[in-house]
C-alpha cells in the first residue's frame, strides 16, 4: 500500500467516532514491497529476482496505455493496424523513480507470472495513467483469476477489495498452495479493461517438480505422484479477441458499443498468425503512433510458436480470457490428452484418473485446461494449432490469420 498509515486507518480503525476525528493524510507515491520484512527490495526501489529466496516470488507490474500491431500487414499498413490499448507491464527491475516515466509501456499480453507452489507472492500494481486519455481516472486492480485462497482485500473485485488510483502502489499478497495454470487480468470495469488488453497468462509448477524418478525431465504439471503429467516442453497459450471499433472508440473518446462490441482480431498470446511464430527476443516493433510518442520497446514479447524433438511429451497451458466468447481449439490430428481443467489434476475419488483423449478443446471465458502432446508416434515435421471457429482464422478483415499458431517438431 502506499500509505501503510491509510491502510491501518481503513482497516484497523480504532472506532468510528475516532475515525472521524483523526484526519487522513494524502498522498501518492511507487511503494514496492517484496517478502515479510520487505529487505528484498533494493535501495533504489528495484527488486533482483536473481537474489531472491527460494520461498519467496517478487513482481512489480504497471498499469497504463499503450499501442500494439495486428497481423493484418499489407503495403498500406507494413505494421498491421495499431489498436490503442490498456495493459500492464513489467517494472520489477527498475528503479522507483523511473516507473512514471514509462509512457505507452503497456504490454499484450501481459507479462507472463511463472510461479512455485508453496512461494509467497508479492506482487506491487503501480497505476501510472493514462498517456493518451489524461482525461481518464481510471483505477486499476489486479484478479488472480481461479486462485482458491483469495482475501478479500486482495483479490481485486472493486465490490470487496479497493482499486488502485494514478501515481500509488498497492502489493498483492498470495500464498501459493495449489498448482495448476491460472490467469490474470484487472478487475475494474471488468469488461472494458479486459477488451482492452489488461490480461496475462499465469500458472504456478508444483512441489514434485525436480523428481526424476517419476519422469525423466522433472517436470510436472500436478502432483500426480505417479509421472502421468510429466512433461518435457511447455508453453502458456492464452486465447483473446479484441473488437478494433470498441478500441478506436475509446481512443478518439467516443461512447464504447458495448453491446455492440464484436472481436475481429482473434489471437494467442495477444498476436494473430503469422506474428505468433516470431520468435524475435525484441518482440514486435512497436506501432508507429508509441515511435512517435518517444518509446521503441515492444509492446508485443510473446510469441506462441512450439517446438520439441520427436519422442518427447509437449506441455500446452491454454486459457481463455475473451469477454465475448467461447473459442475450440485443435492441434492437426496430433494426439491430445486433457489432463488438468481449471487448476484441477483430472482424478476421481480414490485417487482415479480421469484424463482424457481428445481432437479439441473448448474454452470458454475464463477456463484453463492443461493438454499433452506425446510426440514418440509423430512424425518430424510442422502442424498447426488452430481454432475450429473457421471465422476467427482472419486478421480482421484479411484472411489466412488470426488463433492459429505452428507446432514444429524435430528430429531425435
Amino acid at each position: 500500500m502506499t500509505n501503510p498509515g491509510i491502510f491501518r486507518k481503513l482497516f484497523f480503525p480504532l472506532s468510528a467516532a475516532a475515525a472521524l476525528l483523526v484526519p487522513l493524510p494524502a498522498g501518492a507515491a511507487v511503494f514496492v514491497q517484496c517478502g515479510p520484512n520487505n529487505a528484498n527490495v533494493n535501495a533504489d526501489g528495484s527488486i533482483t529476482p536473481g537474489l531472491l529466496p527460494a520461498t519467496v516470488a517478487c513482481m512489480h507490474l504497471t498499469a497504463g496505455d499503450g499501442f500494439i500491431s495486428m497481423a493484418d500487414k499489407s503495403a498500406a499498413m507494413p505494421q498491421g493496424k495499431s489498436l490503442y490499448m490498456f495493459g500492464f507491464a513489467d517494472v520489477t527491475t527498475k528503479p522507483s523513480n523511473e516507473i512514471m516515466l514509462d509512457s505507452l509501456a503497456a504490454n499484450f499480453s501481459a507479462p507472463t507470472i511463472a510461479l512455485k507452489q508453496n512461494q509467497s507472492f508479492y506482487l506491487t500494481l503501480t497505476n501510472v495513467s493514462m498517456a493518451m486519455r489524461p482525461d481518464l481516472f481510471d483505477p486499476h486492480t489486479v484478479h488472480f483469476h481461479g486462485y482458491p485462497q483469495a482475501a478479500p482485500v486482495f483479490d481485486g473485485m472493486p465490490e470487496g477489495s479497493f482499486g488502485v488510483n494514478m501515481g500509488s502502489s498497492v502489493t498483492y499478497y498470495y500464498k501459493l498452495n495449489d498448482p495448476g495454470t491460472y490467469m490474470y487480468h484487472c478487475h475494474q470495469e471488468a469488461t472494458e479493461h479486459m477488451q482492452m488488453g489488461m490480461l496475462g497468462n499465469l500458472y504456478v509448477m508444483p512441489a514434485q517438480d525436480g523428481n526424476t524418478a517419476l519422469y525423466p525431465s522433472g517436470k510436472y504439471v500436478y502432483n500426480d505422484g505417479d509421472g502421468s503429467t510429466g512433461y518435457d516442453v511447455g508453453y502458456p497459450l492464452q486465447l483473446t479477441s479484441m473488437d478494433p471499433v470498441f478500441h478506436d472508440a475509446s481512443l478518439s473518446i467516443n461512447p464504447l458499443p458495448f453491446k455492440n462490441m464484436k472481436d475481429t482480431y482473434a489471437m494467442i498470446n495477444g498476436r494473430g498468425y503469422p506474428d505468433t511464430v516470431n520468435t524475435d527476443p525484441a518482440g514486435l516493433p512497436a506501432p508507429p503512433e508509441k515511435v512517435e510518442f518517444g518509446n521503441s520497446e515492444s509492446s508485443q514479447l510473446t510469441h506462441a510458436l512450439i517446438t520439441a524433438t520427436q519422442g518427447k511429451r509437449v506441455l500446452l497451458r491454454l486459457s481463455n480470457l475473451s469477454v465475448t466468447n467461447y473459442y475450440t481449439v485443435t492441434a492437426q490430428g496430433l494426439p491430445m490428452k486433457v489432463v488438468g481443467q481449471g487448476a484441477r489434476e483430472l482424478r476421481g475419488p480414490g485417487g482415479k484418473v480421469l484424463h482424457y483423449d481428445t481432437a479439441s478443446v473448448t474454452l470458454g471465458g475464463g477456463e484453463s485446461a492443461e493438454v499433452l502432446i506425446d510426440t514418440s508416434q509423430v512424425e518430424p515435421g510442422t502442424y498447426f494449432l488452430y481454432t475450429t471457429n473457421l471465422n476467427y482464422l482472419s486478421n480482421n478483415d484479411q484472411d489466412n490469420g488470426g488463433m492459429m499458431t505452428e507446432i514444429v517438431i524435430a528430429a531425435p
